[in-house]
């Protein structure tokens, strides 16, 4: 049995019926660290100490390696699995060779300060705690390594869900004159369907229904499997590419050499062209933004919208609801609508009683 010191914290080590343990006393106090080594040994003395849970002795690399292998890979769909090992990495940098029990609140709040500085989003923060809570839950409930979850006293960033940008007609118009027939085929049919650049670049043949009018979308993030309705743009931006499409290629989109198109390429082609255009801030994805908001500006109902862009929830559709000015009018008209009936109803009242009228309409 040992007392040593790890960092500026005191540890204890110890054998009990055959095994080596390490235990934190959670103290840089050498005496207070001795006191409760000190009682740890007259507990195992008297068989009054009992085994510490496994996962005490497993540090967070140990956690997330089970956690992406044996969690998230068979629950998550694939791109969410290949999203929490992004995530991973940057929790890893920081907390891979802690041990569990060693991980507090007040180091996970630590970590948030790290990432504001080093230029992380406040959502993306958020993502990456969520992750490592979600982790730290498994663990507790299914796997009975740990009876704590510090991260569950941390407080989330604080995010701003109004989303702000979107292609604006005018904008529209640059960005497809400057663009290439390919790349201004996918930006007008994501503009038209609301799919993710992910689900457009893997679009295939068999998941298109040209008699129905519809697509069914496969592999997503919530797992399930959609058949969607499309508009008449979005028909005829598959009408163009079914003219070109050949035999060897199940894709919708390919490059000019008839394979399927890349991530990077895709985007290259589009930054470019939205610097040609004179755009600015205008990312690939707000494609799915805009979809989302002419809708809505457009008088459709948010519930049709969720269903339209497989939102889980009606909240999250709630920051695509951006309005003009002029799409609000013919709510606000309501309320002269119900003021002018009684208006006029109480003029001739008034009229017919012999009195001057109280109220006279003013127009303009």
């Amino acid at each position: 049995m040992a007392l040593y010191k790890r960092g500026s914290v005191w540890w204890m080590s110890f054998t009990h019926n055959g095994e080596q343990y390490r235990r934190s006393t959670e103290t840089e106090d050498q005496k207070l660290a001795q006191r409760i080594f000190d009682k740890l040994k007259g507990e195992i003395a008297e068989g009054k100490w009992f085994e510490k849970l496994p996962g005490e002795d497993c540090t967070f690399g140990d956690l997330m390696k089970k956690y992406l292998e044996e969690y998230s890979v068979v629950n998550k769909a694939k791109s969410s699995n290949k999203r929490d090992k992004s995530l991973a990495a940057h929790l890893l940098k920081s907390f891979r060779d802690k041990y569990l029990p060693d991980i507090t609140s007040v180091m996970v709040s630590d970590y948030k300060v790290q990432r504001r500085a080093e230029g992380a989003s406040p959502r993306t923060i958020n993502y990456e705690l969520t992750l490592m809570s979600h982790a730290f839950n498994i663990a507790i409930r299914e796997w009975e390594w740990i009876d704590d979850n510090p991260i569950k006293r941390v407080k989330k960033e604080r995010v701003n869900n109004i989303i702000e940008r979107w292609l604006t007609l005018e904008e529209e118009k640059l960005l497809l004159k400057v663009s290439a027939k390919w790349l201004k085929e996918i930006i007008v049919f994501a503009i038209s369907t609301g799919l993710r650049q992910g689900e457009i670049i893997n679009l295939k043949w068999p998941q298109v229904d040209m008699d129905r009018r519809t697509i069914t979308i496969y592999e997503q993030k919530n797992r399930c499997v959609d058949t969607l309705p499309l508009n008449e743009t979005a028909v005829e931006v598959l009408r163009e590419r079914k003219k070109l499409r050949r035999n060897e290629i199940d894709n919708v989109f390919y490059n000019q050499l008839f394979r399927p198109l890349q991530f990077r390429n895709l985007l290259r082609s589009y930054d470019r062209a939205i610097e040609k255009a004179g755009i600015n801030d205008l990312r690939f994805h707000d494609l799915r933004h805009t979809f989302a908001t002419r809708l809505i500006q457009g008088g459709v109902g948010i519930y049709e919208v969720q269903k339209l862009g497989r939102w889980k929830s009606v909240s999250m559709v709630q920051r695509y609801a951006h309005h003009y000015p002029e799409s609000l009018r013919s709510a606000i008209e309501v309320m002269d609508n119900i003021k002018q009936p009684f208006i006029t109803n109480l003029s001739q009242l008034q009229k017919n009683r012999g009195h001057k009228p109280l109220l006279r309409l003013v127009t303009p």
